[in-house]
């Protein structure tokens, strides 16, 4: 649990006189000074001579729980004694939180607040325990509130940011913890959460920034070493993330997220048998470590002898789990129940899957959406890329794979990376950031494109010196193509297509993180996969014609080689016979499809979704658009 913050008490006058201010003096030296011990035994001695002093329980309890001991019998004494004390009515509820009587600790905050509506940490100390108790919307509101009466908190920001990044509004959790670290820079758990919240955005650099500057301050910080071990994972720096991870682990060996994290970098690269080892010994160490159970469905296809270990991820789902822990393992149950063809039972887990996660994210936005994609293709039509492109940059280095997620991007990008003159760079935020960074301006001129090109390119030098061609399969720079063949006219696009209720439901069936808001809802996937169409349709019409290959997921599965030869012809190389063996292929994968591409290709996953037939009718008007 979060510390409470113990707000700060209106002061009685003491009841006896013989009380001297001195005394209280030396109790009140003694407590900022943060000499519990000595403030218990000074407090025990004055209330031998002075058992009315109801300040005196009030501060024998407050060292008591500082001291982890139990402070309630004093603080209901000096309840009895100072019933209209705020001061005594917050504490209380700062020891009943700690003792997990949430309910009864947001009772003692309410009566705080009635007695003292300005009490600006009890405000905040209620939001803590509204927020433990699920209710973050009313915890929003009670640190809001907090801060209207001292906009200067920061702990009230820091904890405002929890409640938004758990209600996955990130971009506001990301303004709050920048507010509380504006007030406080050495705040660690800011910056720890700061980075947590960029993380989920998929802003890695940012995050990893915040991981380093938690270990500047604490560098025998097991958690900020496996945090930033997740974060140098997911940007790529696989050796980097293993030694940050293994730090982590040291210092803590029954740190479960960390031996989750070493499991999912050697299933990266294909390390499946050892990741599985690792998965459940981090079970063994915390049964409820959720990604380490979604790993294991995921290292292999599942089957009825793995009966045990599915009744066991029941057990624990079946406990009072936060909505995301359940979420986690619900996946991984309907893994287990579609890999033993059990579609009716799988559906029921990915089903409860998605209601839980849209319970604690922002929703999907479809109007937004559907006006962002206008934006896009009013701003980046055929005369401005026309007109704009630069010429002058004649790299053919990059090839970018593009579609839907969940359409066959992964296996293209492993049957390209095979070439010995492919390096695959998995999927590249640069795009994303480089778009985010127009906001709703006008669109850049040639010099600001020449600036992006200079830079992706460096980037692509960077992770390969050599390679002829450099792969990057991030499938949502299908946002971006205007903006990339305007940058880099000779850079090559290779658009994936698969089964629209396939994709889908493929999708469905995944967890991602926040920016996929679309995910959780078959209404909202077929809202989703409308405008991808449309926005594709007006990439056609404006590119040329030889600027784009598309590439259909079933036809690569039916005939690899052929489709193979056509997209290494697209980019430009001979042919060169490891592609056919692509899942032999030796590197870091790092997506939900990391079993899938080492195995040999199969049409396992080609109408798919006619097993789910009754389930899935919000999708099927996609076939026909």
């Amino acid at each position: 649990m979060d510390e409470i913050v113990t707000g700060a008490a209106d002061e009685p006058q003491p009841q006896a006189a013989a009380l001297t201010p001195a005394a209280m003096g030396e109790l009140a030296l003694l407590m900022n000074a943060g000499r519990y011990a000595e403030l218990e035994h000074s407090s025990r001695q004055l209330l031998e001579r002075h058992p009315g002093a109801g300040i005196v329980w009030q501060l024998l309890g407050i060292a008591l729980r500082m001291q982890a001991k139990d402070p309630l019998p004093a603080l209901q004494r000096a309840i009895t004694l100072l019933p209209d004390d705020a001061g005594v009515h917050n504490n209380l509820g700062n020891a009943l939180g700690q003792h997990g009587r949430l309910d009864d600790a947001a009772a003692s905050y309410r009566r705080a607040l009635a007695l003292k509506p300005d009490f600006a940490e009890a405000h905040n100390n209620l939001g803590y325990v509204l927020r433990g108790l699920g209710q973050l919307e009313d915890a929003v509101a009670s640190y809001r509130q907090a801060l209207r009466i001292k906009p200067d908190y920061a702990e009230a920001h820091h904890n405002l940011g929890d409640a938004l990044l758990r209600l996955g509004r990130l971009d506001d959790a990301v303004a709050a913890y920048r507010r509380a670290l504006a007030l406080s820079p050495d705040f660690v758990e800011a910056h720890n959460n700061l980075g947590n919240a960029l993380l989920e955005l998929g802003r890695l650099d940012e995050a990893t920034a915040s991981y380093r500057r938690v270990l500047a301050t604490r560098p025998d910080s097991a958690e900020a070493h496996s945090n930033l071990g997740t974060a140098l994972r997911l940007a790529g720096h696989a050796s980097e993330a293993e030694a940050s991870c293994r730090r982590a682990l040291a210092i803590d060996p029954k740190l479960a997220a960390s031996m989750a994290l070493l499991a999912e970098l050697s299933a990266d690269q294909g390390r499946f048998s050892e990741a599985e080892q690792l998965f459940r010994r981090a079970i063994s160490i915390e049964p409820e470590t959720a990604e380490a159970w979604v790993g294991i469905s995921r290292l292999r296809k599942l089957t009825a002898s793995d009966a045990p270990w599915v009744a066991q991820a029941q057990q624990v789902a079946a406990r009072a789990l936060p909505p995301r822990k359940e979420v986690l393992l619900r996946y991984a149950i309907g893994k287990y129940f579609d890999d033993v063809k059990d579609f009716e039972q799988a559906f029921a887990n990915y089903r409860r899957a998605n209601e839980l996660t849209r319970r604690y994210r922002a929703g999907y936005d479809r109007r937004q959406l559907t006006q962002a994609i206008d934006l896009i293709i009013r701003r980046y039509d055929r005369d401005w890329i026309r007109r704009t492109r630069i010429d002058a940059n004649v790299s053919a280095r990059p090839v970018f794979i593009v579609g839907m997620i969940r359409s066959g991007t992964t296996l293209a990008e492993q049957i390209l990376a095979s070439h010995r003159s492919v390096f695959g760079a998995g999927e590249l935020m640069f795009w994303n950031t480089a778009a985010a960074g127009q906001g709703s301006g006008e669109p850049v001129d040639g010099s600001m494109l020449a600036a992006l090109a200079a830079g992706y390119l460096r980037l692509l030098e960077d992770l390969s010196a050599d390679a002829l061609r450099v792969v990057d399969k991030m499938p949502g720079n299908f946002l971006h193509l205007g903006l990339i063949h305007a940058a880099l006219p000779h850079a090559h696009i290779i658009h994936m297509r698969r089964n629209p209720i396939d994709t889908c439901l493929s999708i469905y069936f995944q967890h991602f993180e926040s920016f996929h808001s679309y995910a959780t809802d078959l209404e909202d996937l077929a809202h989703y996969y409308a405008e991808y169409l449309r926005l594709m349709k007006h990439w056609r019409a404006s590119l040329p014609a030889d600027a784009m290959l598309d590439v259909h997921y079933e036809a690569l599965v039916q005939d690899q080689a052929a489709c193979s030869r056509s997209m290494l012809e697209f980019i430009g190389l001979p042919w060169d016979p490891q592609c056919i063996d692509f899942h032999r292929t030796s590197r870091s994968v790092i997506t939900a499809s990391k079993w899938q591409v080492r195995q040999k290709i199969s049409s396992s996953s080609v109408e798919r979704w006619r097993n789910y037939e009754r389930f899935v009718a919000p999708l099927k008007h996609l076939v026909q658009e």
